[in-house]
């Protein structure tokens, strides 16, 4: 079993807001992979199902982002799971959008839902850190994190939010290469090299030379004695 957390912010009014990638990519999984229903409980909603093998609850707080570890901690006792049966997907700012990175254990950095947590059940669980870019100063970050994605980075979050979900099964078992490679697959797919399909490469003929022309013909010269001849034959 899995607890699988996404971190932000509860109410329409947060929705969309980057605070709220985790909540964004918990409802991508739960909607691609067939899982059941939302329902309230741990102080949250959780949907139930299976990634691969692996039975997974997900876990969206309903406590707001500062206390996000009040619901985290009562669902890990209950399911009587470790800290390391955890998964956090939260907003990073460190990274810009459309990247993601996978961390066990480590600090906070100031992420106040990761500090909650931290409280609650300790820093041995595992982490996807999805970007969300930097607003350049440390004093614009409250209203950065609070503010809606811009337009021109939806396309690449949507791109980044399928490979999680793509990838969720790896994630869940622990396989850290697999998920990150079918992240890559959405965010960086593969482009065509240019090269041409494989099969018999056209023929082309080589250029011909143009044809030498003819050189000129000339004619012998003749000797004194030809040419008197000549003049008497015509004269008889």
């Amino acid at each position: 079993m899995k607890l699988i957390v996404g971190l932000g912010n509860p109410g329409t009014k947060y929705e969309k807001n980057r605070h709220n990638i985790g909540f964004m990519a918990l409802d991508r999984i739960a909607s691609d992979q067939g899982f059941g229903p939302w329902r309230a409980r741990f102080q949250g909603e959780t949907a139930e199902g299976r990634l691969g093998d692996m039975r997974v609850t997900l876990l969206k707080p309903a406590t707001f982002m500062n206390l996000s570890g009040q619901s985290v901690g009562e669902a890990m006792r209950y399911l009587k799971l470790e800290p390391g049966d955890v998964i956090v997907l939260h907003d990073e700012l460190d990274l810009p959008p459309g990247k993601a990175r996978l961390k066990l254990g480590g600090g906070h950095a100031g992420h106040n839902g990761l500090r909650s947590i931290h409280q609650h059940i300790g820093e041995a669980y595992r982490r996807l850190r999805i970007g969300i870019g930097h607003p350049g100063h440390k004093d614009r970050v409250a209203h950065y994190v609070l503010s809606d994605f811009a337009k021109a980075e939806e396309a690449g979050m949507d791109d980044l939010l399928r490979g999680i979900s793509d990838g969720a099964a790896a994630l869940a078992s622990g396989d850290d290469a697999r998920f990150m490679n079918a992240v890559l697959a959405r965010v960086a797919p593969a482009r065509n090299s240019g090269t041409r399909p494989r099969g018999d490469a056209p023929t082309q003929s080589k250029p011909t030379a143009p044809a030498a022309k003819p050189a000129p013909q000339t004619e012998e010269p003749q000797s004194i004695s030809d040419r008197l001849r000549a003049l008497s034959e015509r004269f008889r």
